[in-house]
């Protein structure tokens, strides 16, 4: 299980912890020995920029010897290209990259989760990540929750943080763990995804509004110093 290191200050809980020193905060990938290592796990095209992009930027921007490997498991054609521009700009910082775009079929990951599973575990054999972003668990796409699932089915002895998506399903829920973003990571974050997905332009959702109330709620909920922060579900934690 991937390690974090406790701020150094007492632990705070209940009513008064916001107004003494601030809610409890950990932090990961500091400095040590070795590049450090994420996985962002995304079941389609502009999933994990909408889910983890602010993260990434945030964590590039702080450890410069991260390096990045950027899995999207169903793109092709057009969204295949938008998913290669916009992985390029969010990991522009990264010591390294890789960035792989599979062609599943989208809405049937479920219906050939065989084959997907095979490639997570090519994935493991390939890659020994520090930390994973994937899909949130409880996602209502079923294609979002086969990824989840098999990330905790293949990486057994990581730290795992499940990002959230806005759409339709009202799946929204509770989470646990919050990366706090300041308003340029916040607006970068937002103005990659709308310039690279041009094809997601005439879709209710997509719009910059939607990205910016779902950080903006989510710093409320953490007591941003900037406002913004994107939310996860952290199931398993070492301190």
């Amino acid at each position: 299980m991937g390690s974090v290191e406790v701020a150094g200050r007492p632990i705070q809980s209940g009513r008064g912890a916001l107004k003494g020193g601030g809610m409890h905060r950990v932090a990961i990938l500091k400095d040590g020995s070795g590049p450090r290592k994420i996985l962002a796990l995304g079941a389609h095209a502009d999933d994990i920029e909408i889910g983890s992009g602010g993260t990434i930027l945030r964590l590039l921007e702080e450890n410069p010897a991260t390096e990045v490997y950027w899995v999207v498991l169903g793109a092709s054609g057009q969204r295949r290209t938008e998913a290669v521009e916009s992985a390029n700009l969010f990991l522009a910082n990264a010591r390294r990259k890789e960035i792989v775009v599979k062609e599943f079929r989208d809405g049937y990951f479920p219906y050939i989760g065989a084959e997907i599973k095979d490639f997570f575990e090519e994935l493991k054999r390939k890659y020994l990540p520090d930390l994973i972003l994937t899909h949130y668990r409880e996602d209502l796409h079923q294609d979002h929750r086969l990824v989840s699932e098999l990330t905790w089915n293949t990486f057994r002895n990581h730290l795992i943080l499940e990002y959230e998506i806005v759409k339709y399903d009202g799946d929204l829920g509770a989470p646990n763990f919050f990366f706090h973003l300041t308003e340029s990571v916040a607006r970068k974050k937002i103005q990659t995804i709308v310039e690279c997905f041009k094809s997601q332009k005439d879709k209710n959702w997509f719009t910059e509004d939607v990205f910016s109330s779902i950080l903006r709620l989510r710093g409320v909920e953490s007591n941003a110093p900037d406002k913004y922060a994107e939310a996860y579900y952290c199931r398993k934690i070492v301190c």
